[in-house]
């Protein structure tokens, strides 16, 4: 199976961490989160990755020759030019993905015991387009399912900002994960080019294609946006 890593932020809300050191390689309890992403993915049953990179991208590229690609097949696709944001970063990874089998996208500083290997038996089950890791957590933004967990909907609570692509009533609201599964496909959709979010994207398809919704509210899961985050699930991973 492969999977895509986006590992091209710049970290600016880890700084001063990433002063000096991209935010991939930022260490939570001295293992860099980008490895703690890649053995996870190993554990599932990847055993082919792409990675995206942008600030400081050479010093990504050292670390994992110093870690002879964690014995697997690794690619990276260099976006040192431009940022392109999550749609535009899968854009440009097209030709690394297989047609007709699904894949993991997976954010770099995301640290969870989300079973993948479930959320991936879930998605095929499912027979969906792409299926979203969300749970029930405090969040600005948040996407919206109807009962059966399909995604009909969007907003961001701080600008009552609101996107609705099924008319449904009683819609629920779960925070997204980082983490996708998503049938190759997917690039038949993709018509915009450059810089463009995969949210909107979905937001469009689920008019008329299966969005799912994977709700892992059980597990624990980390998002290293700062070093107070940091902090926290350092903590927390010491005690477990």
């Amino acid at each position: 199976m492969k999977a895509m890593i986006f590992a091209a932020g710049k970290g600016t809300r880890l700084q001063p961490l990433t002063n000096d050191t991209p935010k991939a390689l930022v260490k939570v309890n001295g293992v860099p989160m980008l490895e703690h992403v890649i053995k996870k993915l190993i554990h599932t049953g990847v055993n082919e990755i792409i990675i995206n990179i942008h600030y400081l991208g050479d010093q990504i590229i050292e670390f994992l020759k110093t870690k002879n690609n964690f014995g697997i097949h690794i690619e990276i696709s260099d976006e040192s030019d431009q940022l392109l944001d999550t749609g535009g970063g899968l854009l440009k990874a097209t030709d690394f993905f297989n047609q007709n089998e699904p894949f993991i996208l997976h954010n770099t500083d995301i640290i969870s015991n989300i079973d993948l290997k479930k959320m991936i038996t879930f998605h095929k089950r499912e027979n969906a387009l792409a299926t979203l890791a969300v749970r029930k957590r405090t969040s600005s933004r948040y996407f919206l399912f109807n009962q059966q967990m399909e995604l009909c909907g969007w907003q961001n609570t701080k600008t009552n900002e609101k996107v609705i692509s099924k008319e449904v009533k009683n819609l629920k609201p779960y925070a997204f994960s980082g983490i996708h599964i998503i049938n190759s496909n997917i690039f038949n959709y993709l018509h915009e080019t450059v810089k463009f979010s995969i949210v909107n994207t979905y937001l469009e398809l689920s008019k008329k294609e299966l969005i799912k919704g994977f709700n892992h509210t059980s597990d624990y899961w980390f998002d290293i946006g700062n070093p107070e985050k940091l902090e926290t699930v350092e903590r927390y991973l010491k005690g477990n």
